[in-house]
């Protein structure tokens, strides 16, 4: 059997720890693969892990195919769906596999939209019919909330996996996956500058932390040097700004563009906005004292 290995399938879902690994691999060597691989045509979309260790150890296995994809984006979701089942995805996996499934569906209603919109102005061609585009049910629009309940995350989760996806530099990225830093500790790092993130990874897993202390301290020093009420009711919280960043990045989502450049470009000219706003409060407390 021709069986097809595709890169972009095989990296899509972060992989096994090397204890995990070593896990299946002693389960597959005692007991067989006891589980089928799943195909699409000739191509491998699940049993990676298996399959590799069955061509090691040159061991039989079994394969299903599923006839219900039509596109790698029914693969790439059928993927999403069986892994946030999974006991062992971490909090961080799950909410970057629920937001990954909004984008996709977003992407999907979009082309569906366009199409429409060709048909309707009578500029549809024959190209469309030839296009990767099967007969799609309507694409949900997931809110924030919807997100969570999907990823048994909480919504500030979300927004603050969210700002990690948008704003993080990748070695911070990194460490949360690994398990060095917290989603809310990697969160408050994504506020530094890229430099001084990249600076705390290569610190390791104590100067991270030190980092997201600092930034969560930059963030509360204003409120303690300015308690006039107006200047407060300027100010931003760590929360407050996720949140910001979050209903952002959907909005922009929903209008169509999900490039990552653009989406961390966004939140970032939000953020310099709401700075700016502080320091406009803090002025005019100045100039009343």
């Amino acid at each position: 059997m021709n069986i097809v290995v595709k890169e972009e399938l095989k990296a899509y879902i972060d992989p096994l720890t090397a204890d995990e690994y070593e896990a299946l691999e002693r389960s597959i060597l005692a007991e067989g693969c006891r589980d089928a691989l799943v195909l699409w045509g000739d191509v491998l979309v699940d049993g990676h892990n298996r399959y590799g260790i069955c061509q090691k150890h040159d061991l039989p296995f079994n394969t299903v195919q599923n006839t219900r994809f039509q596109s790698m984006d029914d693969v790439h979701l059928w993927m999403i769906e069986q892994h946030l089942g999974r006991r062992s995805v971490s909090d961080f996996q799950r909410g970057e596999l629920a937001l990954r499934k909004r984008e996709i569906l977003a992407q999907r209603k979009r082309i569906e939209q366009e199409k429409l919109q060709r048909e309707s102005d009578g500029t549809a061609d024959g190209q469309d019919e030839d296009q990767d585009s099967p007969p799609w049910d309507p694409a949900p629009s997931f809110s924030r909330a919807e997100l969570a309940r999907e990823a048994k995350l909480s919504s500030n989760q979300i927004s603050m996996i969210e700002r990690i996806r948008a704003q993080a530099a990748p070695e911070v990225v990194e460490a949360v996956k690994n398990g060095q830093l917290s989603i809310s500790a990697a969160a408050a790092v994504a506020s530094l500058p890229e430099d001084e993130q990249r600076a705390a990874a290569t610190g390791g897993k104590d100067e991270l932390k030190q980092a997201a202390k600092r930034a969560r301290e930059a963030n509360r020093k204003p409120r303690a040097a300015k308690p006039d009420a107006a200047v407060q009711a300027e100010e931003v919280s760590e929360d407050e700004q996720a949140l910001r960043d979050a209903e952002v990045m959907h909005a922009l989502e929903q209008l169509g563009e999900g490039a990552p450049a653009l989406r961390a470009r966004i939140v970032s000219l939000t953020r310099e906005n709401d700075a700016l706003r502080q320091q406009l409060a803090a002025l005019r407390a100045q100039l009343s004292a």
